[in-house]
């Protein structure tokens, strides 16, 4: 593996302080990504700024998940172009960008960089690129593009050393996706599925610790898919969990997103018998109708996915359940949409992450015919959040008056209070005289709201 100062020799004689600002759009996989670029352009002199004025670097790290995802990119580009000039680097990144890399070329000419989230460790030599460009027309970009998917994996190219955590961290461990989901653009912008070495998440992991982060998140598009490989033996989600486990200063370990086809046993059993596995999953759905999971290509059926969960319980019965949905799918019925709604009230789920279905182009289902109406899919997702918010303030409202254990993570709105997550996942707000940052106290619930609960510290 390459060391952790790969660029470093090349770079260290340009040092000088730059500014370097970063914009994650939707998934926590680009949070991640937006962490590790700016852990590799460390070494280049960059500092993260909060603000567009004065960047010398600009990276909007774009998602393609999200409804007219593009457009809020093409939007963001306007807003920033008369802040650039000849100085600022300006760069595309992410899925939009891995998608829909020459038609950015084209739509904002003025953009420097454009690359996919395969190929951000190439981030120095493109930087090089661009600043040895020598384009004298005011506004122009540099034109950059490297939407490829490299044989080398990225991982393998990232320093060791993480720098801006806190209490909690995410930790990629699983890329790309194998299912092709009709609705879904991941296996075409982040590839076929990837599972990184044990080994080398566990030094990932052991130094987050070292660090004093208490709780790691372990991401992938399929995160439940992990298959990587210790030594010549391979390991799924459930052994790896317990590697990590063994980390001493580790209290908390969560993963998402998984999917139902592989939620096995081995998972059921982490969250039975390691206390460091929370008590919640995300664990997307999609639809309660077999008709349209099966148009979805979703791989799974409603009674399948109502067993993984009857069967979950009687691991841990009182496990926090979330989920994703899309309404609206083409052709789907009324009765489709009831089906969803059952489903819903047979979980009870504490919550819940809904659309309306939007095409995406290069996708299955943007050329299916029968397309839902805006107003119909529009009235699905509102009585689908109005079930599901009943959901989740009925949950919160089951913890007033006990007490949770609550790992504080970030400052409130005012000096005094502070934030944090139960093992369910709630958000906690708590007034405190003294400091709760990165530890994890016992709170007595006092009050309960639709996405979070309020409470005080319990005297010992």
């Amino acid at each position: 593996m390459p060391s952790q100062g790969l660029y470093q020799n090349k770079w260290e004689n340009k040092m000088t302080q730059k500014n370097l600002y970063i914009k994650s759009y939707g998934c926590q996989m680009n949070v991640y990504d937006s962490e590790r670029m700016a852990d590799i352009l460390k070494p280049l002199g960059y500092i993260i700024s909060p603000t567009l004025e004065n960047a010398d670097l600009v990276i909007l790290n774009t998602c393609h998940i999200r409804e007219k995802a593009d457009e809020k990119v093409y939007s963001d580009l306007g807003r920033i172009q008369p802040h650039k000039d000849k100085k600022m680097v300006l760069a595309v990144a992410g899925c939009v960008a891995q998608a829909e890399g020459a038609e950015i070329m084209r739509r904002a000419p003025y953009v420097d960089l454009v690359f996919g989230p395969q190929t951000y460790h190439r981030l120095p030599e493109m930087i090089a690129r661009a600043q040895r460009s020598q384009d004298k027309t005011p506004g122009a970009g540099r034109g950059i593009l490297d939407v490829e998917f490299p044989i080398e994996s990225k991982f393998d190219f990232l320093p060791q050393e993480r720098g801006n955590l806190g209490t909690s961290a995410f930790l990629t461990i699983q890329e790309g996706c194998d299912k092709f989901c009709t609705f879904c653009v991941v296996p075409y912008t982040r590839g076929a599925e990837f599972s990184r070495p044990v080994q080398e998440i566990i030094v990932e992991a052991r130094n987050l610790v070292d660090k004093g982060v208490k709780e790691i998140t372990l991401l992938g598009q399929n995160v439940n898919a992990y298959h990587g490989l210790l030594g010549d033996e391979e390991c799924g989600l459930g052994g790896l969990m317990s590697h990590l486990s063994a980390l001493k200063g580790l209290e908390r370990l969560r993963y998402m997103t998984s999917h139902p086809r592989d939620m096995d046993e081995s998972l059921m059993i982490a969250h039975r018998d390691m206390p460091q596995v929370m008590p919640f999953l995300h664990l997307p759905v999609q639809s309660g109708s077999n008709r349209v999971l099966e148009a979805m290509n979703r791989k799974h059926t409603r009674e399948h996915y109502l067993s993984l969960i009857e069967k979950l319980r009687t691991f841990r019965s009182d496990i926090a359940l979330s989920s994703d949905f899309i309404v609206g799918f083409p052709e789907e019925t009324d009765q489709d949409f009831e089906d969803t709604l059952d489903l819903v009230r047979q979980v009870g789920f504490t919550q819940a992450y809904t659309f309306k279905y939007s095409p995406r182009l290069g996708t299955p289902g943007a050329l299916m015919e029968n397309q839902i109406p805006e107003d119909i899919k529009t009235d699905r997702l509102l009585r689908l959040q109005e079930l599901l918010n009943h959901q989740q303030q009925d949950f919160n409202e089951s913890y007033v008056g006990k007490v949770l254990p609550v790992l504080f993570d970030r400052m409130g709105k005012t000096e005094d209070q502070y934030l944090g997550k139960t093992p369910y996942f709630q958000s906690v707000h708590v007034t405190s005289d003294v400091s709760l940052l990165g530890k994890c106290v016992d709170i007595f619930i006092e009050k309960a709201f639709a996405n979070s609960l309020a409470g005080s510290v319990v005297v010992q």
